[in-house]
């Protein structure tokens, strides 16, 4: 049942990004007016620069809330608690929070919006399929060659499409409120056998190769990653990927009646646009 007033906007934080432009896609297809907000759009939205915060949500219906650059990093659980005191004060009740599973910093920004007295809904997500696809893993796919440090630890990885009609049905459905919904995909995968199950679809010969931390760390700052940048990576790869996640969850088939889609299913599709053409 959706409660939303639908003359008000739904704001999009992070709507350029894997979940966020679908997000707004769907909801623009069923009608929705959306509020797309960003660094490069008007108003513009910075999680850096509170000041920017009050001009996407005057009269905004919901809010989906994405972290950039993840809910890992210093300062973001505080970003977070001062966004949504600012949004309910602005009389934004209902905030879908994007999150990580297996992320200690990630799940205190959940506690904060659970104390604060919205009508919530947290999606916590496995690692994205589209990471294979869209920037991060892309540029090594193309090159025949992935590289990271993670042996043979396993992950569900979950389609980001799955994650955005989880996150529009939230956004759109009283039901949803006070859920947490952790969604991954169907099928557990080690890196390799990700980028393995790639190079069938697409036809082409691609090598996984797991380096040591230290050498992979090396090699980020070889090529001028930003340090904030290389400290998330690798508290993702050497922390998160312990093998604390190495389990299913049914947060797709709550959510939605319905299993997540396969990761076979993803590679194929992305296959067929060329995307993976060397």
């Amino acid at each position: 049942m959706n409660t939303l007033d639908n003359t008000k906007p739904i704001l999009i934080l992070g709507g350029k990004g894997k979940t966020g432009r679908r997000v707004a896609e769907q909801l623009i297809n069923l009608g929705k007016t959306v509020l797309v907000a960003s660094r490069s759009t008007t108003p513009r939205f910075d999680w850096h620069d509170a000041t920017t915060w009050s001009d996407v949500l005057m009269g905004v219906a919901a809010v989906y809330i994405t972290y950039q650059p993840d809910l890992a990093v210093p300062g973001a659980v505080d970003a977070v608690r001062q966004f949504t005191q600012m949004a309910l004060g602005h009389g934004v009740r209902r905030i879908v929070l994007l999150s990580g599973r297996g992320e200690e910093e990630a799940q205190r920004a959940e506690h904060v919006l659970q104390a604060s007295g919205a009508e919530w809904t947290i999606v916590r997500a496995s690692w994205f399929a589209q990471n294979f696809s869209e920037n991060f893993l892309l540029d090594g796919i193309l090159a025949g060659q992935v590289a990271l440090p993670i042996g043979g630890r396993k992950e569900p990885f979950i389609d980001a499409n799955d994650i955005a009609d989880v996150v529009v049905k939230a956004l759109l459905d009283s039901a949803d409120i006070g859920q947490i919904y952790e969604v991954t995909g169907p099928r557990l995968l080690s890196f390799g056998e990700a980028v393995s199950e790639i190079a069938a679809a697409c036809g082409r010969e691609i090598q996984f190769v797991s380096m040591p931390a230290a050498e992979y760390k090396a090699m980020l700052k070889q090529h001028q990653v930003p340090d904030d940048m290389i400290w998330l990576i690798m508290y993702l790869f050497t922390t998160v990927m312990d093998g604390r996640n190495e389990n299913l969850c049914d947060g797709v088939q709550r959510a939605l009646g319905r299993a997540p889609k396969d990761f076979s299913e993803y590679a194929h599709k992305v296959a067929a646009t060329g995307a993976w053409t060397a």
